[in-house]
């Protein structure tokens, strides 16, 4: 008999139990798939106001931001915490306010409920984009984008939350996973409505740099993560990134060049008069580079199954001929003509503009 078969079994490695919120649909519900099917896990359990259709996991019913929830956490090791709202639509008041609450919520919960590793996701988005960003941005590069209204802010508020949380509650763990832009089926954001527009921008004398991240590998991270094989701030996204040139390229979309001033000063007016969903500061992510370097997770062993040439062709494939102009998506009865009007009325001005003002000095 080999000495390791006398070894009781009580003395082995008990295996966590994890806990997913937002688990009924979206990346929560990616998630959960994912880890229901993990050997490395004792039990999973579904967080969510619904109950969704992964049946292998246990259900828990309830809103995250239930001051209640420290109670129905108290068996959990790890939670990765998915619950959220990010919709570019959303009203930017409420949207805050619910993510903050629930995020504030859990952190405190699994404080109290002695969770010993919280993992959640924010966005590459709070370095900031710039047009003298290092590229890729180390992992440890400053947090610089700007607050705003946009979810950008939000992400900025929740990793302050973090932050406090680590300072108030030492013995906790809690991992952050800041992805590139994020494509895949169901994934709508200020970068995905880029490519349903008629023109691609740009900004005279910089050119982006695209970095993307597929759902599929955010899902392997988080895993990686909640088996606690990463932790701290950690980058997520494909290997390398793509010049604009490929980008039109793969995409047909040609791109109109306008000047940083006329760019973001006309970005800023159609905000505050309601037309654009997202504030002036979001164009950023589109004409300046925020490529990151993911250096934790390849430490780990990890390697993303997805090129960023190939997530992009996913994510123009998933446009299914949706049309959006200054961010706003069009009925697609509307969008031949709507889009062809919008766009001489904004693009189409801010070039007008240009021409009377050379005239001028003339």
């Amino acid at each position: 008999m080999q000495s390791e078969d006398l070894v009781p079994t009580s003395k082995r490695p008990r295996q966590p139990v994890v806990a997913v919120t937002g688990a009924a649909s979206g990346l929560g519900r990616e998630v959960l798939a994912k880890l229901v099917t993990s050997a490395d896990f004792r039990r999973v359990v579904a967080i969510d106001e619904e109950r969704g259709d992964v049946q292998e996991a246990t259900w828990r019913v309830i809103d995250v931001r239930d001051p209640l929830l420290a109670n129905r956490i108290s068996d959990i090791d790890v939670l990765v915490h998915l619950a959220g709202d990010y919709a570019v639509d959303s009203d930017p008041a409420e949207r805050r306010a619910y993510n903050l609450r629930a995020a504030q919520t859990v952190l405190t919960a699994c404080a109290a409920a002695r969770v010993r590793r919280v993992v959640l996701v924010t966005s590459a988005m709070v370095y900031g984009a710039a047009p003298d960003n290092e590229v890729p941005l180390p992992e440890d590069a400053p947090v610089a984008a700007e607050p705003d209204t946009g979810v950008v802010g939000d992400f900025l508020e929740i990793e302050s939350l973090v932050r406090r949380s680590l300072r108030s509650h030492p013995g906790l763990e809690v991992t952050v996973l800041r992805p590139a832009a994020v494509v895949g089926p169901g994934v709508d954001t200020v970068i995905t409505r880029h490519f349903e527009s008629p023109r691609l921008l740009t900004v005279k004398g910089c050119s982006p740099h695209w970095q993307f991240c597929h759902i599929d590998d955010l899902v392997s991270a988080l895993e990686l993560a909640a088996r606690g094989l990463v932790s701290g701030v950690v980058a997520v996204g494909c290997d390398g990134w793509l010049e604009q040139e490929q980008v039109e390229e793969l995409s047909g979309i040609r791109s109109l060049e306008l000047p940083a001033g006329l760019t973001f000063g006309t970005a800023q007016r159609l905000h505050r008069l309601g037309i654009t969903p997202a504030p002036a500061t979001d164009l950023h992510y589109v004409v300046y580079p925020w490529v990151v370097d993911c250096a934790a997770l390849r430490e780990a062993g990890w390697k993303p199954s997805w090129t960023n040439e190939a997530a992009f062709e996913q994510l123009l494939e998933l446009r299914e001929n949706r049309t959006t102009v200054v961010g706003r998506r069009l009925p697609v009865k509307e969008a031949t003509l709507t889009a062809a009007g919008a766009t001489v009325a904004v693009i189409g001005t801010a070039a007008i503009v240009r021409q009377v003002r050379k005239k001028r000095r003339g």
